[in-house]
């Protein structure tokens, strides 16, 4: 995964393309430092999975 693909990614959670993303262990810190940079970077949610996958969704307003 590159910064394009995870850029990718996150437009298609927000727009409802795909509804998550498995992102791996080795893939994590690239999507991070993605995710954080985009303005509605807290309607991302990410769930922790076993050996350092993690899931995310896009639900806006559920940190509210």
């Amino acid at each position: 995964m590159d910064q394009h693909e995870a850029q990718q990614i996150l437009g298609q959670l927000r727009s409802g393309e795909i509804k998550e993303v498995v992102v791996t262990k080795e893939q994590f810190t690239l999507f991070r430092e993605v995710l954080v940079e985009q303005d509605d970077k807290k309607d991302f949610r990410g769930n922790a999975q076993h050996r350092g996958a993690v899931i995310y969704t896009y639900q806006p307003g559920w940190t509210a």
